[in-house]
C-alpha cells in the first residue's frame, strides 16, 4: 500500500502547458464539427431528424464510457502515459470520419473519437503534478477554457470546410492537428510517475457495471424520440441502466480500490458541481442542436434557409466569447469564487434561451442569443472543473474530473435528443420541415431547466478566492 517518496516532480514548462492547451483546441474543434453540419450530412447521408441527433451524441456515449475508465488509469499510471495512448485511438477515429462513405462508417468514427472527452481530466492529472497550487489552477482553467473555445472553433469551421471542401475535410483538419499536437505535447511534457503500486489492480466489476449503467442510459435517451411506437419496450428499456445502477453502487460500497470512491462523489463541491455542469450543458446542447437547424430551415415566417458557411458565420461571435471565457472564468473562479461565477453563467444562459424562444426572427437575435449560450457555458464549465480540480486530493484529480465530464456528456447529449425529439414531434407532416413551434418549446424548456437550477447554485460554498 505504501508508495515509496520520490524526487520533486519536474516542473512543466511554459511551453508544454501552451501545447496542451493547443491539443485541447484541436480535440474540442473535432467534437464540434458534427453539430453545424447536421442539416448537410442529413442531406448527403438520408439521414432523419431523430437519426441526426443520434450521430450528434455517438460521440459522447463513448466519451461517457472512456472517459471514468481514463482517469483512473491516469490518477494510477500516469497522466502522459494514458494520454499518448489515448490520442492514438482519437486519430484512428478522426481519420475514420474523414474517410467515411456512408452513415455506418461514420457512426464507427464518432464512435472511436469518443475516446477524446477522456484527455481533459489526464491533462489535470499532469498539470496538478507539475505545477505549484496556484499556477496549476490557471493551467487547468486554460486548458479547460481552450477546450471549450476549440467547440467554437469547430462549430465556426466546420461549415465553410464542408461548403468549400467536403464534409470530409471538416474532419481530417482537425485530426491532423491532434496528431501534430500530440507529437509536441509527447515530446515537451514530462512524465508523471506512477501512483498505481498498492497491488489493487482495476477494479473490474465496478468498470463493468459503471460501462453497463452510462451504455444503456444513453441507448434509452438514443431511443427517447421512438418511445410512442413502443412504450412498453421503452419503459422497460428504461429499468435495465436502473439496475445497472443500483449493482455498481453495491459493488463499490465493498471493493477494497473502487473505481470511484462514492464518499468523493458524496461530497458538496463535487455533486452540486455535477448537477449544475448537467443543466449548463443541456441548454448548450440543445442550443447547439436547434441554431443550426433554424438556420438552415426555411419555413412560413420563420427560418432563413442559411448555407453552411453563412450558418458558421452566425456562430462567429459565439466561438469568440467561448474563446474568451476559459481564462475569464478561470480568473473569476479565483478572484470571486465558484458560486458567483456560476450564478453569473446560469443566469445568462436561461435568459438567453428563454429570449431565443420568444424572438428568434432576425440574424442578430440567433447572434446574440448563441453567444451568450457559448460565454455561459466556458464560464460554468472552467469554474466548475477548476473548483472540483483544485478540491479533491491529488490522487483522486483524473476521476473527479472524469465524474464531471461524464455529467457534462450526458447533459449534453440530453440536451440533444431533446431538440431531435420535439423537432421530429413537430414536424410538418408531409413537408419534412419542423414547426416553428418545435424551436420555441426547445429553447423554453431548456430555459426554464437552466433557471430551476439556480435553486441548486444559491446552496453552493463560495470556496476560495486568490
Amino acid at each position: 500500500m505504501t508508495t515509496p517518496p520520490s524526487a520533486s516532480p519536474v516542473r512543466m514548462s511554459r511551453a508544454a502547458v501552451v501545447a496542451l492547451g493547443l491539443l485541447a483546441i484541436s480535440v474540442g474543434s473535432l467534437e464540434s464539427v458534427v453539430s453545424p453540419t447536421l442539416p448537410l450530412l442529413q442531406r448527403e447521408l438520408g439521414m432523419s431528424p431523430a437519426q441526426g441527433a443520434l450521430l450528434n451524441i455517438m460521440l459522447l456515449i463513448t466519451g461517457a464510457l472512456i472517459t471514468p475508465i481514463a482517469g483512473t488509469l491516469g490518477d494510477r499510471y500516469g497522466g502522459k502515459r494514458v494520454l499518448i495512448r489515448l490520442m492514438a485511438v482519437v486519430s484512428v477515429g478522426g481519420l475514420t470520419s474523414a474517410l467515411a462513405p456512408s452513415l455506418p462508417v461514420l457512426l464507427v468514427g464518432q464512435i472511436l473519437q469518443g475516446a477524446m472527452l477522456g484527455s481533459l481530466p489526464l491533462a489535470f492529472i499532469v498539470v496538478r503534478k507539475h505545477l505549484p497550487t496556484g499556477e496549476a489552477k490557471a493551467a487547468i482553467g486554460l486548458v479547460s477554457g481552450m477546450f471549450v473555445g476549440g467547440s467554437m472553433v469547430g462549430l465556426l469551421a466546420a461549415g465553410p470546410v464542408a461548403e468549400s471542401l467536403s464534409r470530409h475535410w471538416m474532419f481530417a483538419l482537425p485530426t491532423f492537428a491532434i496528431i501534430g499536437f500530440t507529437l509536441l505535447v509527447s515530446k515537451l511534457m514530462p512524465a508523471d510517475a506512477s501512483s498505481g503500486s498498492d497491488g489493487s489492480g482495476i477494479d473490474w466489476p465496478g468498470l463493468l457495471l459503471l460501462s453497463g449503467t452510462l451504455s444503456t442510459l444513453m441507448l434509452v435517451l438514443a431511443l427517447a424520440p421512438e418511445a410512442g411506437s413502443a412504450p412498453v419496450v421503452f419503459g422497460a428499456l428504461v429499468v435495465v441502466p436502473a439496475a445497472f445502477a443500483a449493482g455498481w453502487i453495491a459493488v463499490e460500497r465493498r471493493a477494497v480500490a473502487p473505481m470511484i470512491d462514492l464518499r468523493m462523489l458524496a461530497r458538496p463541491v463535487v455533486w452540486k458541481s455535477c448537477v449544475v455542469t448537467f443543466v449548463i450543458c443541456l441548454g448548450t446542447a440543445n442550443g447547439a442542436y436547434l441554431v443550426p437547424q433554424l438556420l438552415d430551415v426555411s419555413g412560413e415566417g420563420y427560418g432563413f434557409g442559411a448555407s453552411p458557411t453563412t450558418i458558421g458565420l452566425v456562430l462567429l461571435p459565439g466561438a469568440l466569447a467561448a474563446t474568451l471565457a476559459g481564462p475569464i472564468g478561470g480568473i473569476g473562479e479565483r478572484r470571486l469564487g465558484p458560486r458567483t461565477m456560476t450564478v453569473i453563467s446560469t443566469v445568462m444562459m436561461a435568459f438567453a434561451l428563454l429570449g431565443l424562444s420568444a424572438v428568434h426572427g432576425e440574424i442578430w437575435h440567433i447572434v446574440v442569443g448563441k453567444a451568450l449560450i457559448a460565454l455561459a457555458i466556458g464560464l460554468c464549465v472552467t469554474a466548475m472543473m477548476t473548483s472540483v480540480a483544485s478540491s479533491v486530493d491529488e490522487g483522486d484529480t483524473g476521476i473527479a474530473t472524469s465524474v464531471l465530464l461524464v455529467t457534462r456528456a450526458l447533459g449534453s447529449a440530453v440536451g440533444a435528443m431533446l431538440g431531435g425529439a420535439l423537432l421530429t414531434a413537430h414536424t410538418v407532416a408531409g413537408s419534412g420541415v419542423p414547426a416553428e413551434s418545435g424551436f420555441v418549446t426547445g429553447f423554453l424548456t431548456a430555459g426554464i431547466t437552466a433557471a430551476l437550477c439556480l435553486l441548486v447554485v444559491r446552496t453552493m460554498h463560495e470556496g476560495v478566492k486568490a
